[in-house]
C-alpha cells in the first residue's frame, strides 16, 4: 500500500455543486494511505455536496483559497460536479491557488467537469488528459490532449472521466501523491 504519512492534500472545492462522489472517495483514499486531506474553499462554513442534481451532504470548511497556503500542501484533488468548477474558475484566489501547484510542480489530480478549473489557470497546453467528455473542445481549444480514458497520467497531473473511473483516478492519484 502507498504510504502518504505526514503528506498533506489540499481537496479544492466551491461553496456548492460538488459532486459527493467525487469529494469523498478520493478524501478516503488519502486518509486510508495515511494523508491528511484538507478542504479549502471560497469561504468558512460548509459547503454543500450532490448527488447529481439532488443535494446530499454538507461538509465543513478548514480553511479558504484567500488564507491558504499552497506551499503547505503535498498536492491537490479538484472533485468535479458541473457547478463546482464553474464556481472556482470564476474566482481569483480559487484560481491562483490550483495554478501555484503547476508552478511548484506538485501533482493535482482533477475528475470530471473538474479541468475547467485547469483552463481557466491555463495549465493545459500541451498536457494529455480527460474529463466529462462535454469538457473535450473547452480543453482541446486551451491546447490539451484530450483523451477518452478512465484515467490519464501526464506527469504530475492525474485526470479522470466520471463517478466509474474512481478507483482507478483514487489509485493513480494516491501514487502520485506518494512520489
Amino acid at each position: 500500500m502507498t504510504d502518504l504519512t505526514g503528506k498533506k492534500i489540499a481537496f479544492a472545492v466551491a461553496k456548492e455543486g460538488i459532486e459527493q462522489i467525487e469529494l469523498t472517495s478520493p478524501w478516503e483514499a488519502v486518509q486510508d494511505a495515511g494523508g491528511q486531506p484538507v478542504l479549502i474553499s471560497l469561504e468558512r462554513g460548509e459547503v454543500q455536496a450532490f448527488h447529481h442534481l439532488d443535494k446530499a451532504d454538507t461538509f465543513d470548511v478548514d480553511d479558504t483559497f484567500a488564507d491558504a497556503d499552497p506551499d503547505a500542501y503535498d498536492g491537490l484533488v479538484l472533485p468535479g460536479g458541473v457547478a463546482n468548477p464553474d464556481a472556482l474558475r470564476t474566482d481569483e484566489d480559487a484560481v491562483a491557488f490550483v495554478k501555484a501547484f503547476f508552478d511548484a510542480d506538485k501533482p493535482v489530480a482533477a475528475i470530471c467537469h473538474a479541468p475547467w478549473s485547469l483552463v481557466e489557470a491555463d495549465v493545459v497546453k500541451g498536457r494529455t488528459l480527460t474529463s466529462w467528455p462535454s469538457l473535450q473542445t473547452d480543453l482541446r481549444n486551451a491546447g490539451a490532449d484530450w483523451r477518452d480514458e478512465e484515467v490519464v497520467v501526464d506527469g504530475n497531473l492525474v485526470t479522470s472521466r466520471k463517478p466509474d473511473d474512481l478507483p482507478a483516478f483514487n489509485e493513480a492519484a494516491v501514487a502520485a501523491f506518494a512520489r
